[in-house]
């Protein structure tokens, strides 16, 4: 392989998303010279963000895809967001096949900044609850952590990005620094209400990644306040929504400490016997299928969760020969995900007189009530519920026409509800991830198989929502209310989590309480693959505060000849 001057660093950061960019910011602020590897093209903030100004019509079908597209793209044009607007930043299903033992939609956006430019921007913390609830009913290890470890580094990550919120007190869910929020529409605030009153339960304003009012440290990095436009997968040219190509990596290039390559398809993690450390991580440039050795002290693994996996059992030795610190036979096993199949909706009277302005690009959040520091239901875990009202013009439009039709949807219509459900799973060792031994994809690297499926538990948390959902809002006053569980596939909720999974015991997990391989201490893991449990919260803004950790660990462990 390649391997020259150039290609000696202090550390390796693989993938350039939500996780990547925050481990390229901190540890070049700390003085490390970084390399940041990224599998897909290069996209820069502004410049590379070909459909953010335009509107429906300016698109061939008013952003739908056609149906060949379709056809050929059964996967990708299920995920959220997914149109002609934004396809720029997903790979079309042909490009990297993957195997699916059982149904698993697979989604990923392969470019520097990943899916943190398509990202849904919810950024609620996580609760002491969540971090014990596994351990304490017996579904789950025991986190090696608990919310004190990364209250501090949540602070620390919410004033960079910029999170609009609300203190609400709360302790299921709490609080943080936040930007004032988008406030509560009339509907909204009429369903907050009857919620409280009937059930003690809370709705809250969203918490966002979302500037809405900017301060400082944001003008610093050259964003300003979100214009609620609400067309932030297309890349926003106002930097109004974080992602890591408008913030982190920006801010990390800012220090001369920062390499970024994209085109960089990571082979393995290369382990050096002698020393019983990662020596470096193997590349194949995508473009010219040359493969080169880059070396560094540490190397953090931010590929995404599922990639992560594939890099890391890919990553085989004499020591190592089922993937790299993978001892026990753990490795890609206790693959989790969110539970997204449940939504209610309905239809409210009055409020007509009323409206609201801009397309608000948060939405209220219903706080988890379910099984809150207790076990009170007969499945584990809880939900959190996403919300919306809004006004549809094209209620009784379907058999208009003309004039009739153009001043029906020009007019306010009907005021609708909408809730869905984002739902904690089960970690279970079946629940897995292998590669492939027969096939391989364009660059010789063994096909990732997919083995993941629900359970009881699922199937009884989905009815609890159904049957919750459709009581709270007929209780608010709505009706024709419709309770739809969608029976989607594992997986298209994006929130793939485990895997390489953090623990107390070397025996029944991979990583300590810093993000550390127990069997190889200087290659960390801080994307979704490190999670030991999904909660019921976004989690993304979490995969960024154990990052801020762990990457400050590292630093320190580096300068002091540590690793």
């Amino acid at each position: 392989m390649k391997n020259n001057e150039e290609t000696e660093f202090d550390a390796i950061v693989v993938g350039s998303g939500i996780s990547g960019g925050w481990a390229a910011k901190e540890l070049c602020e700390k003085g490390l010279k970084t390399l940041v590897l990224e599998r897909g093209r290069d996209v820069k903030h502004n410049e590379d963000y070909p459909t953010a100004l335009q509107e429906s019509w300016d698109f061939p079908h008013r952003g739908r895809m056609s149906k060949k597209f379709m056809e050929a793209n059964p996967l990708i044009t299920r995920a959220a967001g997914f149109s002609d607007a934004t396809d720029h930043f997903f790979i079309q299903d042909a490009d990297h096949p993957y195997v699916q033992e059982k149904p698993f939609d697979w989604i990923r956006g392969y470019q520097v900044g990943g899916k943190s430019l398509t990202w849904g921007r919810a950024c609620q913390r996580w609760s002491d609850y969540e971090f014990k609830a596994p351990a304490k009913f017996e579904y789950g290890i025991e986190w090696p952590i608990a919310y004190e470890d990364v209250k501090d580094w949540y602070s620390h990550v919410e004033r960079f990005i910029g999170v609009c919120g609300n203190a609400d007190g709360l302790e299921a869910m709490p609080d943080g620094e936040y930007l004032p929020p988008f406030e509560l529409n009339c509907v909204e605030q009429h369903f907050k209400e009857k919620l409280l009153e009937k059930y003690g339960r809370h709705l809250v304003q969203g918490r966002w990644a979302q500037l809405s009012k900017a301060k400082d440290i944001h003008y610093a990095q050259g964003r300003s306040d979100c214009q609620a436009r609400n067309k932030c997968m297309r890349g926003c040219p106002y930097g109004g929504y974080f992602s890591s190509v408008s913030s982190t990596l920006p801010w990390a290039e800012k220090t001369g400490n920062l390499t970024l390559r994209p085109h960089s398809v990571v082979h393995s993690i290369v382990y050096d016997e002698t020393t019983g450390k990662a020596a470096g991580v193997k590349v194949i440039d995508a473009n010219s299928k040359e493969e080169i050795f880059f070396k560094a002290k540490v190397i953090f693994m931010n590929a995404s969760a599922l990639n992560t996996n594939l890099i890391l059992l890919n990553s085989k030795s004499n020591r190592f020969p089922k993937g790299l610190g993978n001892d026990h036979d753990l490795m890609g096993r206790y693959i989790c995900f969110h539970l997204y199949r449940g939504s209610v909706n309905g239809k409210i009277d009055g409020f007509e007189d009323k409206y609201f302005f801009g397309r608000k690009p948060s939405e209220p959040i219903l706080v988890n009530f379910r099984n809150v520091g207790k076990q009170e239901m007969d499945f584990v875990g809880g939900y959190t519920t996403f919300m919306g009202a809004y006004r549809d013009s094209w209620d009784g439009a379907e058999n208009l026409m003309g004039a009739d039709l153009k001043n029906r949807i020009s007019t306010p219509g009907q005021w609708h509800i909408n809730m869905y459900m984002q739902g904690e799973t089960i970690p279970k060792a079946t629940n897995r991830v292998y590669l492939s031994e027969k096939e391989t994809d364009s660059w010789g690297i063994p096909l990732l198989v997919t083995d993941v499926d629900y359970d009881e538990n699922d199937e009884k948390m989905v009815a609890d929502f159904l049957n919750e959902g459709k009581a709270m809002l007929e209780a608010a006053g709505c009706y024709e209310v419709q309770a739809h569980d969608s029976q989607q596939a594992p997986g298209l909720d994006i929130h793939e989590m485990g895997g390489v999974r953090m623990g107390k015991d070397p025996e029944t997990s991979l990583l300590n309480e810093w993000n550390q391989l127990h069997a190889c201490q200087n290659v960390f893991v801080t994307d979704g693959a490190c999670m030991t449990s999904t909660g019921n919260q976004s989690p993304s803004i979490l995969y960024m505060a154990l990052t801020a950790r762990a990457t400050n660990y590292a630093a320190e462990q580096v300068k002091s000849g540590k690793l």
